[in-house]
């Protein structure tokens, strides 16, 4: 069969997306594979596992009948969460995971990788399979975003601060000038639509009511997250929500994450290293309590995600995901997929805020001002901000 040209260009992002996160890894030496710190972080060697495992079990064991399983235990191994697929290794239990070794994983990638290869350049291969295929290759854009933050917490939580590289990604300093960006009342259009890929969680587009917003055209900085440290911030329950003020109290909060004093200066853990914070740079490593604290003490507040995705086109993102004061919910006629494939937004629309934008760590060509991110909020080890609204 003669594959059409978008199968071809799916050919190509494939061959990319997989290259694309053993570099990152690249860095790493051998034992920073299978450290898991906390629940959220997910061992390195994890993540290239269950990324491989997805293409093994969603594409080739359905779709590719010359095709033999690499090894049948490592789908209770490496499934995540799709209770359709069945038992699996529980997510706190992964850093347990000292087999199969770094060097089984990179095998079993190889394998699947050639196995792939061959599928996709066989009349097996289908247009209606495309999806399905992006998907997959989103799925992985996702953790590899996913690697770059769970190496940093890896690494972060290492006394000696090791760096991940010297010249890893660093964010641009921020702009001097911030301003608030004024939007009348009026009807939106909020959601996916049109050519490309979207996950189902963005669609579908469909007319919002906003009031009057201003939203400001900056990030806030560390230097102006320091001032509200500075004045007593962590230790002023007017400014929190129960729940946020509970945590404050429970974790003894009193800065963002990876920032330490020592001798009196701030320091932050950076991918390249431990060096003193720069009050230019935007803030990053703040969760939804925090966020929401700090707009309460600057008298304004978080945007909506509906606010936000209105204004995306006046002001500059992608530094850091930002947090909205909006809970993860599905958008009008949103449907749920069947089978596994169901499973991968929809039943987690609850107790979450989304973020929107996009972040440092964000692959290339996987941003879209439609994007909806989430986290509980209590979670800050991904690259979050802050933008402000009233």
């Amino acid at each position: 069969m003669e594959i059409n040209t978008h199968s071809k260009s799916l050919v190509k992002k494939f061959r990319d997306v997989r290259a694309r996160s053993e570099e990152i890894c690249r860095p790493l030496e051998i034992e920073d594979y299978v450290v898991q710190p906390i629940v959220d972080v997910s061992p390195p060697k994890w993540h290239l596992g269950h990324t491989t495992w997805f293409f093994e079990t969603f594409i080739l064991v359905p779709n590719f009948p010359l095709y033999e399983v690499f090894d049948p235990q490592y789908n209770f191994v490496f499934n995540s969460y799709y209770e359709t697929i069945g038992a699996r290794v529980i997510r706190t239990h992964r850093g347990n995971l000292s087999r199969p070794s770094v060097s089984d994983v990179y095998r079993y990638r190889k394998y699947v990788d050639e196995k792939m290869n061959e599928f996709l350049d066989s009349h097996y291969m289908k247009d209606a399979i495309a999806p399905l295929l992006e998907l997959g290759l989103n799925h992985e854009q996702q953790h590899q975003e996913l690697l770059i933050t769970d190496i940093k917490y890896i690494l972060g939580h290492n006394p000696l601060f090791p760096a991940y590289k010297k010249d890893s990604m660093q964010a641009e300093k921020a702009v001097k000038e911030k301003r608030m960006l004024r939007f009348s009342e009026g009807i939106y259009e909020i959601g996916f639509d049109g050519l490309g890929f979207c996950f189902d969680n963005e669609m579908t587009k469909h007319k919002v009511y906003l009031n009057d917003f201003a939203i400001s055209s900056q990030l806030v900085t560390n230097g102006e997250y320091l001032e509200f440290m500075e004045a007593g911030g962590y230790s002023d329950f007017r400014y929190w929500h129960a729940d946020g003020w509970n945590w404050v109290k429970e974790n003894n909060a009193l800065s963002p994450l990876y920032w330490h004093k020592i001798d009196g200066t701030w320091m932050y853990y950076s991918l390249g290293g431990l060096q003193e914070v720069d009050l230019n740079e935007e803030l990053c490593h703040v969760n939804f309590y925090e966020a929401s604290a700090y707009a309460a003490w600057k008298a304004m507040r978080l945007p909506t995600e509906q606010e936000w995705e209105a204004a995306s086109s006046a002001f500059s993102w992608g530094k850091r995901w930002e947090w909205t004061n909006s809970a993860y919910l599905p958008y009008p006629d949103f449907k749920k997929e069947p089978g596994a494939v169901g499973e991968y937004n929809g039943k987690f629309m609850v107790n979450q805020m989304v973020l929107r934008g996009a972040s440092v760590a964000t692959p290339p060509g996987h941003s879209r001002n439609t994007y909806r991110n989430f986290f509980q909020p209590d979670l800050k080890w991904q690259f979050t901000g802050i933008r402000l609204a009233k």
